[in-house]
């Protein structure tokens, strides 16, 4: 049986390639990604990547709102127990994952909105700022969602190689703040 998954690989410097892969694996250094509308095969070496998304989806959701945070998720689920993660671009992600170790170049993160375009995310820690599992995963993003909202925007981005975390939209880089919602009126 061939396994074929759609692929996100956003890379530190900012590039993004978008293809297929049937040879990932967290241990081993890099993968082969058919590229998206090219006949074209390239390697892809893990330790240049930010993280690698595994996507439902290419075109994503662009009309879905994300779910920040852990919407009041419980903190250990089938997909391992809470984890938040700040990249060191600003970028924050939410989920849970049931192989992160300090000491490992790499994990899997499953987004907490189960509505993401993203599957799971291939972490890789040298392109992470902070990463906090448990209940310290949930102060992490109440922190960073408080810092955005007093800052007037959203929290550090939760989009994926173009793929929200939670809308899978096609955006890439920061999301722009929804609009403002007009004051609701107490009369009934």
């Amino acid at each position: 049986m061939d396994i074929q998954n759609l692929v996100v690989a956003r890379y530190t410097d900012g590039r993004v390639l978008k293809g297929t892969t049937r040879d990932f694996s967290a241990n081993r250094p890099s993968l082969h990604l058919e590229v998206l509308g090219a006949s074209e095969v390239v390697e892809v070496r893990l330790r240049q990547l930010k993280a690698l998304f595994f996507v439902r989806s290419f075109e994503g959701f662009p009309d879905r709102d994300d779910a920040r945070g852990f919407i009041d998720g419980p903190p250990e689920k089938t997909q391992g127990r809470k984890i938040a993660v700040r990249f060191r671009d600003g970028e924050f992600m939410c989920g849970y994952t049931m192989s992160w170790s300090p000491d490992r170049e790499g994990f899997f993160l499953f987004p907490a909105d189960v509505g993401s375009n993203n599957d799971r995310v291939f972490v890789v820690v040298a392109a992470t700022a902070e990463i906090k599992a448990g209940p310290q995963a949930e102060v992490l993003a109440q922190r960073l969602m408080a810092a955005s909202a007093a800052r007037g925007g959203a929290p550090g981005s939760t989009h994926a190689g173009g793929f929200a975390t939670g809308a899978g939209n096609t955006t890439i880089g920061p999301r722009p703040p929804a609009p403002a919602k007009p004051p609701q009126s107490d009369a009934a």
